[in-house]
């Protein structure tokens, strides 16, 4: 079992979810973090026994010493092309450098292995980085989760709570993925200590099609929501080529909403479906349900 890991992006929604999964399990962690963190994500961290270093992951001599003496780097990372290919190239690069013999990329996402370059932005930005980090002389792990199941809580189409209604393009028995950042926290955890994981892991706490996730909120949440068809795939291609073009500065943006629907459309074309999962490897886990996400709201 591995037992020491440093986790890049740790003071982060996710890095902090991994270092508290990793704490649970025994391990020593080591947070990397920025000069601009704030100070009490930094002091959570040194209270939970996380030995903390700030280094700016440019200087990659820095970042060489901070690394020194693990056994796997988990990147947490998230940004834009110069994040998932610049900075963890450098990362991927400074741990190979230090003798680190594993490395678990920021992948936590739909299966992007699947798909080409153009369909998604930062899938593309993924799958260029994984051009390099295949070829590189580590051990690699990546962990694919579909959608985070936590952000069907805030209102997004797919589940408006509001309209009480789900909205769907192409088919209504379609499949979708969806995890809680909880349990990909837990099973990055887990990977980390796993010194026989596979280069990729697949997992998705839960499967819904549009017209069970209907029911089921109806059912859980005592209100009536209904279907509402936005169109045929190729159509919500079209619109968000459309969204793209119109708004060019978006391009500099983590998350624009043509981002957001490029997210939608892998899922609903089923293109980025997960399978097979690797959900029973690790006996440990306990999966929530969308049926357990929705009663909590309802609550």
């Amino acid at each position: 079992m591995t037992s020491r890991v440093v986790v890049a992006g740790a003071t982060g929604n996710l890095g902090g979810r991994v270092v508290r999964s990793l704490i649970e399990r025994g391990a020593t962690v080591r947070g990397l973090v920025r000069a601009s963190s704030k100070p009490e994500a930094i002091r959570d961290l040194a209270d939970r026994g996380v030995e903390t270093i700030t280094v700016d992951l440019a200087d990659q001599s820095a970042v060489i010493q901070a690394l020194a003496g693990a056994s796997v780097v988990v990147s947490v990372l998230q940004g834009l092309g110069d994040v998932i290919v610049g900075t963890q190239t450098r990362l991927v690069q400074a741990a190979i450098d230090a003798g680190v013999p594993r490395f678990i990329p920021s992948d936590y996402a739909a299966d992007f292995t699947k798909l080409d370059d153009a369909e998604n932005r930062n899938f593309g930005y993924r799958r260029e980085f994984h051009r390099y980090l295949d070829s590189a002389p580590i051990s690699t792990t990546s962990v694919l989760n579909g959608m985070f199941m936590d952000i069907l809580q805030y209102g997004m189409p797919l589940l408006d709570f509001k309209a009480r209604s789900v909205s769907y393009w192409g088919e209504a028995d379609q499949m979708l993925d969806f995890t809680t950042m909880d349990d990909v926290g837990a099973y990055t955890a887990e990977a980390a200590l796993d010194d026989a994981a596979p280069a990729v892991l697949r997992i998705a706490g839960d499967q819904q099609s549009p017209l069970q996730l209907a029911a089921l909120a109806t059912e859980v949440l005592g209100e009536t929501f209904t279907l509402q068809y936005m169109g045929s795939t190729d159509e919500m291609a079209a619109a968000i080529q459309s969204v793209r073009t119109a708004n060019p500065s978006s391009e500099t943006e983590e998350f624009p909403r043509f981002q957001q629907m490029q997210y939608l459309h892998n899922m609903f074309t089923g293109r980025a479906k997960l399978k097979p999962l690797d959900k029973d490897r690790y006996p440990r886990m306990k999966w929530t349900t969308v049926r357990q996400l929705l009663a909590h709201r309802g609550g």
